[in-house]
């Protein structure tokens, strides 16, 4: 039986933290920008789902970051989840937040269907709480 591989990590600093925290925030932001035209554009909502799972995604290396001076660099995005539950508090929750996001992922960039308005809502707020528990990680370190 072969041991099961551990998934790729990258050491970074409080610095860097900041860099993807901006970033996040800035993805975030053009979330909510592109969101506003999925009524009249039915690709906006692809978009903008797309955004906030890469918003969601660059908070979770934030907060990794600053907690734990290492991001995942996994093909798997999930494998940041297992990252995010060593931080405390709230990690765990956080995890199931990025998984949630992640979950979307294919259908918003991959996908031949367009991402409901409900998918897209879903997205948007927990891309909204990667960024803020990420800004709060960053913040106390």
């Amino acid at each position: 039986m072969s041991a099961r591989a551990t998934p790729r990590t990258a050491t970074c600093t409080k610095a860097d933290a900041g860099v993807r925290l901006d970033q996040a925030r800035k993805f975030e932001e053009v979330a909510e920008l592109v969101q506003t035209e999925a009524d009249v554009l039915s690709s906006a909502a692809n978009v903008a789902a797309s955004l906030a799972v890469l918003a969601g995604i660059a908070a979770s290396d934030a907060a990794c970051c600053a907690a734990l001076g290492r991001r995942s660099r996994a093909q798997d995005h999930r494998a940041a989840a297992d990252l995010l539950r060593q931080i405390a508090p709230a990690g765990d929750l956080a995890a199931a937040k990025l998984e949630r996001l992640v979950d979307l992922k294919d259908t918003a960039q991959y996908g031949v269907i367009y991402v409901s308005a409900a998918d897209l809502r879903t997205a948007m707020r927990l891309a909204k709480g990667l960024v803020e528990f990420a800004a709060g990680v960053v913040s106390r370190r």
